[in-house]
């Protein structure tokens, strides 16, 4: 296995930037979603409705829509649920089945979580974990409105998943894992959650080549997850040491005309 699973990491350790260590980026993240999630409709437009009352579509179910989205995704979770977020579908990759049980790793307002607790049914579970309490308050309330009684969030840090050893039948998440500044403990986690023969299915953005150093310390290019998008090969090394099998790195569309970042889809598969 090569050494590649430092590259990534090794500037929030190595720094002398007070804002790219790891406890401060996560404030800085945790302040930065935690003023989206309170406000009233999302970071991405506002939900008018016409004299018929019928909601017009907003810049976030748009947003939704560019990224693999259906109408049917955004009927099917609760207004406020979809903060124009994300970076890819994950639910849509992750062929869910009914009754399993899934993990959001970093569930913002729930709007995966909904749509995966409509294809897993009511005999299934849904949990999202995020740590920003604004977006568990926000989720919850979103959960109260909904149809769904196979649906909780829990308070914690991707890093410390707040769940138990095997329990977990797949983990999806939608451009969460390029924030956090300790990815290889994420997936480790990731593995320890699953159980044997879980999968996992990530929507998120990486990096087709090195990033500057002065964007990888902006703690701003941080939050608009696009700082720290990890190399695809230093993914593939974590993914692999973590003990994660069938590891598959599908590169999609291009996210940024001055970086060299572009979404992915990112799947893998705990041994059974």
């Amino acid at each position: 296995m090569t050494d590649s699973s430092t590259t990534d990491d090794a500037t929030d350790r190595s720094t002398d930037g007070e804002t790219t260590r790891p406890t401060n980026r996560r404030s800085h993240v945790r302040e930065e979603y935690g003023e989206i999630a309170a406000t009233t409709d999302g970071c991405c437009g506002s939900s008018a409705a016409d004299a018929t009352n019928e909601p017009e579509p907003t810049a976030a179910d748009d947003r939704a829509r560019s990224i693999g989205y259906e109408a049917d995704d955004l009927e099917t979770a609760p207004e406020g649920a979809n903060l124009g977020l994300g970076c890819g579908n994950p639910v849509a990759i992750s062929r869910l089945e009914a009754g399993k049980t899934v993990l959001d790793l970093g569930s913002g307002g729930g709007f995966d979580c909904f749509l995966a607790a409509r294809e897993v049914g009511p005999e299934g579970r849904v949990i999202g974990v995020d740590m920003t309490p604004e977006m568990i308050d926000r989720a919850r309330g979103n959960a109260r409105e909904s149809e769904f009684e196979n649906v909780e969030f829990r308070l914690g840090e991707i890093e410390h998943l707040p769940v138990a050893d095997g329990t977990v039948d797949t983990i999806i998440s939608n451009c969460v894992l390029n924030l956090s500044p300790e990815k290889p403990r994420v997936l480790a986690e990731a593995f320890r959650v699953l159980d044997a023969g879980g999968s996992l299915s990530i929507s998120d953005l990486v990096a087709t080549a090195p990033l500057p150093q002065e964007v990888r310390e902006d703690p701003d290019a941080i939050a608009d997850c696009v700082g720290d998008a990890a190399q695809i090969e230093s993914l593939e090394a974590w993914l692999e040491d973590a003990g994660f099998v069938d590891v598959s790195i599908v590169t999609e569309d291009d996210w940024s005309e001055a970086l060299p970042v572009v979404s992915a889809r990112i799947e893998a598969r705990k041994p059974a």
